[in-house]
C-alpha cells in the first residue's frame, strides 16, 4: 500500500495573531513601515504569467524602486509568494510546501486568471486543474487578467503594502477619462 501523502491540498487557514502583553506603538508602526517597503518576493513561476512577473523584475519596469528587490530563490528567505499561473493538481502540493515553507508573516500575489479561478483551462470535464489557489492557501490581493501587465503587479504590491503598514506610499494611477 501507497504511504499516504503528507502535503495536504485542503484549503489553509492563516494563523490567529496574539497580541503581544507590552506593546510599543510607535516602534511597530516603525517595523510594519519598513517591512512594508522592503518585501522579497520569492521566484517562483507557473504558466505564462510568469514571464510578466519576470519582466516586473527586470530593468524597464525595475520593481526594486518600490521596494520589493531581488527575487529570492528560496521559500525560507522571502515573504512573498506571487503565484503565476495555472494550478495543476500535481503541482499542488508542491505550492503548499512551498509557502509552509515560508517564515511569518507571509503574503501572497494570486497573479493572472489561473491562479484566481483556473481561467481558460476550467470547462466540464477537466479533472487537472484546480480553479484558484486561494483553495490551497490564504490570498492576500488577486491581479486579474490573462496574462496581467507588470504595472498590475506593481498595483498588487502597493496594495499589499498598504495593507501591511496601512499606508499607500505611491501616487494613486491618474483616472482615465473618456
Amino acid at each position: 500500500m501507497a504511504e499516504k501523502d503528507k502535503h495536504t491540498t485542503e484549503p489553509m487557514i492563516k494563523p490567529k495573531v496574539v497580541p503581544p502583553v507590552v506593546q510599543f506603538a510607535v516602534a511597530e508602526k516603525f517595523i510594519e513601515m519598513c517591512r512594508s517597503l522592503s518585501i522579497w518576493p520569492m521566484a517562483f513561476g507557473l504558466a505564462c504569467c510568469s514571464l510578466e512577473m519576470m519582466a516586473a523584475g527586470m530593468s524597464r519596469f525595475d520593481l526594486a524602486r518600490f521596494g520589493s528587490e531581488v527575487f529570492r530563490p528560496s521559500p525560507r528567505q522571502a515573504d512573498l509568494m506571487i503565484v503565476p499561473g495555472t494550478i495543476s493538481k500535481k503541482m499542488a502540493p508542491a505550492i503548499v510546501r512551498l509557502y509552509e515553507q515560508m517564515p511569518h508573516p507571509k503574503w501572497v500575489i494570486a497573479f493572472g486568471s489561473c491562479a484566481i479561478s483556473g481561467g481558460p483551462f476550467v470547462f466540464k470535464g477537466q479533472y487537472g486543474i484546480i480553479e484558484g489557489i486561494d483553495k490551497l492557501i490564504p490570498v492576500d490581493v488577486y491581479v486579474p487578467g490573462c496574462p496581467p501587465r507588470p504595472e498590475a503587479l506593481f498595483e498588487a504590491i502597493f496594495k499589499l503594502q498598504e495593507l501591511i503598514s496601512g499606508k499607500r506610499w505611491w501616487p494613486e494611477p491618474p483616472k482615465e477619462v473618456k
